[in-house]
């Protein structure tokens, strides 16, 4: 059951980062300048935050099957419209199209995890889920890249787009949403829905999760969705061949540390929190390093880079794991759909802006210089600074909650006791 959700979540993750080596190339088949084309992933991103919240309630209700089958139809709808869309308002219409779809699918598969498997298994299977994913966006990275070279746009879109419906006919013909003999409760629509939504926003652990979400996952959203690869070829000037193995390089790292991160925070529930603030820190640091200085990066730093920036997909999930520590099974549909948010909502903002400013810094449609990108790549650290800070804070919180519980819990334990002293006299 888990491998066929998580197969969806390939695709939707391939579908998702196909733009990452094809931005170059949409820019010159739209005709459309650095702003008009960060709004493809940006309404993308923007429509998958969006839904997040929703599609976590809907998930509880109706099950991980149905919001699936519903994700795939319009995901792969989306991605043969954008095959053969030749206008700006088309290509539009198609991400936005696959922004839907994409969003129904990783809290579905955590819904997925939490009905068959003991709750211990969760980190890990999470990490595994998002190591799956990853060959999507591995896939994405130099496979597409020479499948646009040799096939063109057109077929290059329209083959990946059929993959979703040979896994559409896997998840109808096998997935079901719970065991045999097992009544899964479903919470009550109408005001109950947004109830769930309330209950789990109220607890300081879902907050904490949307911001470790938001901290870990903005860079490697923007490195790999659409500005690393410009920003490699244009201002550090690399070749297409080199950039495509620098973003496989991250992919490749992110998929080790899945490997990594599930089975260290299962074991060390007390490393999250260093590393859901010091690799993002780290990430800043050598962003610094390498758009300080006026002239292109030597290609050991840029590599550095991509190494430290890749794992960043894998720690944003920890924000899952604070969230499920203090909410209840029955709402952890609606608790993932929030903290998903996190990072997609930054990578939103950050992808938008950034072709914002070099279109500020240069204007027109033509390939953009380094001290452009070393403007607008520096966006990044707004975003980062906000969800650091917000990680620590939050951080307090749980754990102030936390000795507050403590204290409640000692003296029940002691009441009976001082009760008892009255009753022997």
């Amino acid at each position: 059951m888990w491998a066929v959700a998580a197969s969806v979540y390939v695709v939707a993750v391939f579908h998702r980062s196909s733009l990452g080596v094809a931005g170059i190339d949409a820019q010159e088949r739209f005709d459309v300048s650095a702003s008009q084309l960060s709004l493809f992933p940006m309404l993308q991103l923007l429509v998958y935050a969006g839904l997040q919240i929703p599609v976590g309630a809907l998930t509880d209700r109706f099950g991980a099957k149905r919001v699936l089958t519903c994700g795939l139809v319009l995901m792969t709808a989306g991605q043969f419209t954008f095959a053969f869309a030749h206008g700006f308002t088309g290509a539009v219409f198609a991400r936005v199209l696959v922004g839907m779809g994409d969003a129904m699918t990783f809290v579905s598969v955590l819904r997925v995890v939490s009905v068959w498997f003991p709750s211990q298994r969760a980190a890990v299977l999470t990490q595994l889920t998002a190591l799956l994913g990853m060959a999507g966006n591995l896939a994405s990275a130099t496979p597409l890249a020479g499948a646009l070279h040799a096939f063109g746009w057109s077929r290059t879109f329209a083959v990946s787009a059929g993959m979703g419906v040979l896994v559409l006919l896997v998840v109808l013909a096998v997935l079901r949403d719970h065991p045999d003999g097992v009544v899964r409760a479903r919470p009550v629509g109408g005001p109950g829905m947004w109830s769930q939504v309330r209950a789990a926003w109220a607890e300081p652990g879902t907050r904490l999760g949307l911001w470790a979400h938001w901290a870990c996952g903005c860079l490697p959203q923007v490195f790999l969705m659409l500005w690393g690869f410009p920003f490699l070829v244009e201002g550090q000037g690399l070749s297409k061949g080199t950039a495509s193995t620098l973003l496989t390089v991250a992919i490749v790292i992110n998929m080790v540390a899945c490997l990594v991160v599930g089975p260290l925070i299962t074991r060390r529930p007390r490393s999250k929190l260093p590393l859901c603030v010091g690799m993002p820190v780290l990430a800043g640091l050598l962003w610094a390093a390498v758009l300080i200085p006026s002239e292109p990066s030597p290609l050991w730093l840029l590599v550095l880079l991509a190494l430290v920036i890749g794992p960043g997909g894998a720690l944003s999930l920890v924000g899952m794991e604070f969230a499920r520590a203090g909410n209840p099974p029955h709402r952890l549909g609606t608790v993932s759909g929030i903290v998903n948010v996190g990072g997609f909502a930054a990578a939103t903002l950050c992808l938008f802006a950034i072709g914002l400013v070099l279109d500020l810094v240069e204007p027109g449609d033509g390939a953009h210089s380094l001290d452009a990108y070393r403007v607008a790549m520096a966006v990044q650290a707004v975003p980062l600074l906000l969800g650091v800070g917000l990680v620590v804070h939050y951080a307090r919180r749980v754990r102030a909650k936390g000795r507050s519980r403590d204290a409640v819990c000692v003296v029940a334990r002691r009441l009976p006791e001082r009760e008892s002293v009255p009753d022997a006299g």
